[in-house]
């Protein structure tokens, strides 16, 4: 069904399911369902020339005919997908409304977060169409001056996101991957709870993640936490969080669904220099330097995987550089060594430069090691922010070096070697072979780079906007990895007066946050028992909406019957049953004397670090907000405010602004950094790239750029985009059929580089 007639047989299920609605009395839930659908038609009306006018021009971005992908293309199809489930959910309502066993309440709470969702939708559309008015023919990153980029990014981080990650997370995905994104994040909530109670974070376990009850009920009472999480809690949060799956348990259950390897071992690679041949003239070297960026020399960890054991692989010298991991039991035999494989695969892993190593992502090298029949090295290099750029890249570059240098102990006789990697591996994949070029040691024969990031200056693209929605790389964490990895990042700033007071400055915070929510909880078991008296609490006493919602763990159930129900008797709205049209009414007006119900910048206006608060706020934020002079706010309002039409709002995160460089920092412009600001004379050095990405992965948009960059180069590079797959595919290559073909498109490229080329014809 192309875009208008979706749009238009909404439009027209939403009036008659309006008109049905309204016509049911003055019922509370009646009402709400009337105005969802009002709400439905606004938005779909207002959205479909936007989405029109984009998809009309995104074949410019593309890189060829063959591989229509660009960020463009990507907001197009989600927004689709979130008309085509309110499309399906109006048909839903349209034929059951009059049935008994119609639950009311619930199709309302998801018409409702559908709604919230197609509104931010509406917004990125806009932002969109900024950028293609700002932007050069053909580019896809923001190209304004570094005023208006902050400007937009300030903007565009103040946008709601916690309707993305309750009921509507993952709706742009395969549904196969739903499921395990919904376990994710109950145990991402969940384990944010723990480690607020262990501000290190270095004790939680596994059993973290199977504690959040409440949150697998409450799909919106997860949506906040999720969001408040993302945007609060600093990078050390995440490097726990994603390392979890390295914990013995989880790691050994990955481990038993794995394919069966003869060899799995942890070398220890010594901090000693050694010479390479320079490829121009082999009679000549150069030498190869230990890391010695910010901790000084020491020695760089990687781990061999090979399914045979092959020669070399059982030498002494080998041996004598394996690092113990706990006994080991032998099941079988040990085999007879394999002849040496004519190729080798030197992997580097992923994980924002923050977190994981190779034991993460043991599972599918073990697969991809039986299915090439060649041994594969990952390197586990050291991560941000301890240890910042150029560490990781120089402990790359030492390990690969010394892959090539004694391939014969790896296995392999060299003839052909891949690079490959996935996300911050890529990056890494791409600058390790630039500075292999820049010494004149040997490149690799290809590089595979799974979806990478291939510029860090925060840049605005339309692929980037959809990390509003991504559970998996939302733009404040995306921020906090860079400001590691580049070295940039602080300790964080509104906390720092309690960290520097130990223990009594957490007490301080815990109470503080305490008090708060037993006086949030206090204000809304007070106005439920006025409401059930029969009583209207006064204006005054009521509890913001985003007060209201962590409180309310319970949700109504509500049948048909319920709609004529007089309105004073099921209570007031709470933020998370309210449509657009009320959120912008009651912010408008009744909430005039309540600063904390608009998070927008003109409540907010411009903040400095000591102004925010990752967990409370400044104690004069009330006197602040309300001295605050409307037309002095709106001048200082950022100039991409523009992009709305007028009478278009969309939600206001209610977390408050989030601390996050705005401004690029110069280093992000290294082209060992970024590589695809790499001069021209830079990427001309590298060997053929073969990328693999993903359509709704906010980094769609740095692999079709560097692809592109490198064609016009006439460098050999290949792109393959993969339908409806999060960013970081790889690692769920066991989870259903659409991961493991997309795992098997990398092993196809990667087979590619090991492949000799035929020799030509005489």
């Amino acid at each position: 069904m192309d875009l208008r007639t979706m749009t238009q047989s909404l439009v027209t299920l939403a009036e008659d399911n309006m008109a049905f609605f309204s016509s049911q009395g003055p019922g509370e839930t009646a009402r709400r369902l009337s105005n969802v659908f009002a709400g439905v038609r606004e938005q779909a009306l207002g959205l479909e020339p936007t989405l029109g006018h984009l998809l009309g021009v995104a074949h410019h971005f593309d890189l060829d005919t063959e591989t229509p992908a660009n960020g463009y293309r990507s907001l197009v199809h989600t927004a689709r997908c979130c008309l085509a489930h309110l499309l399906h959910k109006s048909r839903y309502v349209a034929s059951n409304r009059r049935s008994i066993f119609f639950r009311a309440s619930h199709n309302l709470a998801e018409l409702e977060a559908y709604l919230a969702a197609l509104t931010q939708l509406r917004a990125l559309a806009y932002y969109a169409q900024r950028l293609l008015a700002t932007n050069r023919p053909g580019v896809l990153f923001f190209e304004g001056d570094e005023g208006l980029t902050a400007d937009f990014l300030q903007e565009y981080v103040t946008l709601h996101k916690g309707c993305f990650y309750g009921r509507c997370l993952g709706f742009q995905f395969t549904p196969a991957i739903r499921p395990f994104l919904q376990t994710l994040s109950i145990g991402l909530v969940s384990f944010g709870e723990h480690y607020k109670r262990n501000e290190t974070g270095l004790s939680v376990t596994a059993s973290s993640l199977f504690t959040g009850g409440r949150f697998a009920i409450d799909p919106e009472l997860r949506g906040a936490e999720f969001e408040r999480i993302i945007q609060n809690l600093d990078v050390h949060f995440w490097k726990a969080f994603w390392n979890i799956t390295e914990i013995e348990v989880l790691s050994s259950l990955a481990n038993m669904a794995s394919t069966t390897v003869r060899v799995s071992r942890l070398l220890s690679l010594p901090p000693e220099a050694f010479e390479m041949p320079l490829t121009s003239d082999p009679k000549l070297t150069v030498t190869i330097s230990p890391p010695l960026a910010h901790t000084g020399p020491g020695p760089v960890l990687a781990r061999l995987i090979s399914y045979d054991l092959r020669e070399g692989q059982d030498s002494k010298m080998l041996n004598s550089l394996v690092k113990s991991e706990g006994p080991r039991l032998e099941l079988r035999p040990r085999p007879q060594q394999a002849p040496r494989s004519r190729a080798l695969v030197v992997h580097i892993h992923g994980g924002g430069f923050v977190a994981q190593t190779s034991k993460s992502h043991e599972p599918y090298l073990k697969n991809w090691a039986q299915e090439l029949g060649v041994p594969i090295i990952s390197i586990d290099y050291s991560l941000a922010p301890e240890a910042p750029f150029p560490r990781a890249l120089e402990e790359c570059f030492f390990a690969y070096c010394w892959a090539v240098k004694h391939c014969d102990l790896l296995g392999s006789t060299g003839e052909r070697i891949c690079l490959a990697g996935d996300s911050a591996g890529g990056n890494l994949c791409i600058t390790v072979s630039l500075r292999a070029a820049a010494y004149g040691v040997r490149v690799p024969d290809g590089i595979m780079a799974a979806y990478p990031v291939t510029t860090l200056q925060p840049s605005a693209s339309p692929s980037r906007l959809l990390s509003l929605m991504d559970p998996l790389l939302p733009l404040s964490v995306l921020s906090k990895c860079v400001s590691a990895y580049s070295g940039t990042e602080t300790e964080d700033h509104s906390d720092s007066d309690q960290k520097a007071l130990g223990m009594m400055g957490l007490v301080q915070r815990d109470t503080s946050l305490f008090l708060r929510d037993l006086r949030l909880g206090a204000s809304s078991w007070l106005n439920s028992f006025l409401e059930l008296s029969g009583r209207k609490p006064q204006k005054t006493s009521l509890p913001t909406p985003e007060a209201v919602r962590p409180t309310e763990s319970m949700r109504r159930s509500v049948s048909e019957a319920a709609l004529a129900q007089p309105e004073g008797l099921l209570g007031t709205d709470s933020l998370k049953t309210l449509t657009m049209k009320d959120l912008s009414f009651k912010g408008n007006s009744e909430t005039s004397d309540t600063p904390e119900m608009s998070m927008s910048m003109e409540t907010l206006g411009p903040s400095t670090p000591s102004d925010v608060n990752f967990f409370l706020r400044p104690e004069n934020f009330h006197e602040e907000g309300e001295a605050k002079d409307d037309v002095g706010t709106m001048d200082r309002a950022p100039r991409v405010r523009a992009a709305f039409p007028e009478g278009f709002h969309p939600r206001r995160s209610s977390q408050g602004i989030l601390h996050m460089p705005l401004y690029s920092s110069p280093i992000v412009k290294n082209p060992f950094m970024s590589p695809l600001l790499a001069p021209d004379s830079m990427l001309k050095t590298l060997p053929p790239v073969h990328i693999v990405a993903c359509a709704l992965d906010p980094m769609l948009d740095d692999s079709v750029m560097f692809a592109r960059r490198l064609r016009d180069l006439g460098q050999p590079v290949t792109l393959n985009v993969v339908e409806d797959l999060p960013h970081g595919f790889l690692s769920l290559a066991a989870l259903c059929r659409e991961t493991r073909q997309a795992t098997e498109l990398c092993v196809q490229r990667i087979r590619l580089v090991l492949t000799p080329p035929a020799a030509p014809l005489s």
